[in-house]
């Protein structure tokens, strides 16, 4: 874990075991529990064209939001991937049939995005538990090319990982073992949730991943908002394992008119340099390289020279980047 202290200018090498030593009592530490779906499915369009649909996430009257890719699979990169059939409203796709006889999955594309023809709105064959059954039996954890072997769902889980809303692992918690918060908690550092829907890192297509992160929903518990509020009081920093968990508080916040409040909404906020945190003093993130929106998000956080300077340095000294790499801590005052 580097950890990085923008007041100090300074960074220094720890491992993740370190956290709670980097943090105070009275800070308070809010991690993402939502749970990784297996939002990958294979399919075929009604010619036999393959087609992979990766699920975003529910949209409004029982459709999901999806992104769907031409034919490949994980092994090629996603922008090497060719571009799926066109699908425009009316479509229908299939996903196959099992080995127990179970019958295909199919859904009818209801609306194409205005933002790319691979964006689209889908309406499965069936709602509720029979929706989720076929998903969790066919579907699959969206994966990248630089993973050295297929995932399993587990995987892709936190510890704490509970509903399950992300189309994409929340992955800054992936390292935060138990042992780890425990040992926080023991040093009077609070801990708090909030559920976030992660979506899509890319999809290979240049117009809908310049428009990336689409819009995410997520839940702010009451508990939380109150857990905020005796921080501040105590004078503690609000730390936020992941950027899901930043643009959840924030983008609470600035539905509130600034005031963090509970509850569910749906956020479209990005958060760059030119952002003021309202609620998050410092964040709990991967190794993230210039261009990326994650990379973006941090400079409301820390100055792009001295971000560039640390991404140098976790490069020379081996750390891991994506969503099994190493961690990086950007908190003022943690050295």
């Amino acid at each position: 874990m580097l950890v990085v202290d923008p007041a100090a200018g300074a960074m220094a090498d720890f491992a993740v075991r370190d956290l709670p030593s980097r943090l105070r009592a009275g800070d308070l530490l809010v991690v993402n529990d939502a749970a990784t779906l297996p939002a990958s499915l294979e399919g075929h369009d009604t010619e036999g064209a393959p087609v992979e649909v990766r699920l975003v996430g529910p949209a409004e009257e029982g459709t999901w939001t999806a992104a769907v890719l031409g034919a490949g699979n994980w092994r090629w990169r996603t922008e090497d991937r060719p571009a799926p059939p066109l699908l425009p409203a009316g479509s229908t796709l299939a996903f196959g049939s099992l080995d127990d006889g179970a019958p295909a999955l199919r859904a009818t594309v209801v609306a194409v995005s205005a933002v790319s023809p691979r964006l689209v709105r889908l309406a499965f064959d069936r709602q509720g538990d029979e929706l989720w059954s076929a998903v969790y039996r066919r579907g699959k954890p969206v994966q990248y090319s630089y993973v050295r072997a297929p995932l399993a769902l587990w995987h892709v889980q936190t510890a704490y990982a509970s509903r399950p809303w992300a189309a994409e692992a929340p992955s800054a918690g992936r390292p935060l073992t138990w042992r780890v918060l425990l040992e926080a908690r023991r040093r009077g550092i609070a801990l708090a949730a909030v559920t976030h829907a992660a979506g899509l890192s890319s999809t290979g297509e240049p117009a809908l991943d310049a428009a990336l992160p689409l819009p995410e929903r997520f839940d702010v518990p009451a508990e939380t908002v109150a857990a905020v509020t005796r921080a501040r009081a105590a004078r503690g920093r609000v730390v936020a394992v992941g950027t899901t968990v930043v643009r959840a508080l924030e983008g609470s916040a600035d539905a509130g008119g600034g005031h963090l409040r509970a509850g569910e909404g749906r956020t479209s906020l990005r958060v760059d340099r030119h952002f003021q945190p309202r609620v998050v003093d410092g964040v709990l993130t991967g190794v993230h390289q210039p261009g990326e929106s994650h990379f973006d998000l941090l400079q409301a956080f820390a100055p792009e020279p001295l971000l560039r300077r640390a991404l140098a340095h976790a490069e020379h000294e081996g750390y891991l980047a994506h969503e099994f790499g190493d961690s990086c801590l950007i908190l003022p005052r943690s050295l």
